[in-house]
């Protein structure tokens, strides 16, 4: 059972090495980062040429509605990773899914983020 976990994790590590290795974020088109567990999602814009974060979210700063699933939660997380950016004068990103699939908590977050006005 532990051998089978420890090949899904580096299965996950594999796939999100293989993504970063095409993906660069810089100061005109930052890399839109996410990372999920299982109770949080958690969003960051990043300038890589600088190694800097422009602008960061999560689901700690928001109200969380009783009773509201975890794609709602993404969404609103989505929205105000944003509103963050277009605050920074960011308007074009790169969408960094980190290996995860492009399903549920992750397309909710990233379509929550094309209709704040974001770019990717």
């Amino acid at each position: 059972m532990k051998d089978s976990i420890k090949q899904k994790r580096a299965k996950a590590v594999r796939r999100k090495h293989r993504i970063r290795a095409k993906i660069h974020g810089t100061k005109v088109r930052p890399r839109l980062c996410v990372t999920k567990t299982l109770n949080h999602i958690y969003v960051q814009v990043i300038d890589d040429d600088s190694g800097k974060t422009i602008a960061a979210a999560s689901d700690m700063k928001i109200k969380k509605k009783k009773g509201a699933s975890k794609t709602e939660v993404a969404r609103e997380v989505g929205k105000l990773v944003a509103k963050a950016a277009i605050e920074k004068k960011v308007k074009k990103v790169i969408f960094d899914r980190s290996g995860y699939k492009y399903h549920g908590r992750i397309k909710a977050l990233a379509e929550a983020v094309r209709e704040a006005g974001l770019e990717f």
